[in-house]
C-alpha cells in the first residue's frame, strides 16, 4: 500500500538518506529543509508519516510539530535528533498538550526507516 511521508530536517545529507531508504517503495516521499516550508507541504498535502528533525534553525522542531498538528497532520510523527536533552522541557509540554510524536535517535538506520514505513502503511496508523 502506498503511503505519503513528508521529511522535514536542515540537513540535506539526512533528507537524502532517507530518500535512498525509501527510493525501491511504491511511498510517495516529500522534503523539506525548514519547519516553515514542512508546514506549507503540510498544508497543501496530507501525509501519512512525517519524520521531523529537532534543531533547525528558524522554526524548531516542536514549534513545527505544534504547526502540524494545528493544521490537522494528526498522523505519525517521528522526532529524529541527536539532540532530545536540549529540547526536553519543550517535548514535554507538547505532550503534556495531548500532541502525540515519537522520538528516534540520530543516526537512524536504513532499515529502521522503511520498517517504520512498512508499519505505517500498512496499519494505515492515525492518532
Amino acid at each position: 500500500m502506498s503511503i505519503r511521508i513528508l521529511v522535514i530536517d536542515d540537513e540535506e545529507v539526512i533528507r537524502k538518506s532517507f530518500l535512498r531508504a525509501l527510493e525501491d517503495t511504491d511511498y510517495e516521499v516529500e522534503t523539506a529543509e525548514t519547519g516553515e516550508k514542512g508546514i506549507l507541504k503540510a498544508r497543501e498535502n496530507k501525509f501519512d508519516l512525517i519524520f521531523l528533525d529537532l534543531k533547525m534553525p528558524g522554526l524548531n522542531g516542536v514549534e513545527t510539530l505544534r504547526e502540524l498538528w494545528k493544521i490537522g497532520q494528526t498522523v505519525p510523527i517521528y522526532i529524529v535528533t541527536a539532540f532530545y536533552d536540549d529540547f526536553r522541557e519543550q517535548l514535554e509540554r507538547a505532550a503534556d498538550d495531548k500532541i502525540s510524536f515519537y522520538l528516534l535517535k540520530k543516526p537512524v538506520d536504513l532499515d529502521e526507516i522503511r520498517s517504520l514505513a512498512r508499519v505505517v502503511a500498512e496499519r494505515q496508523v492515525r492518532f
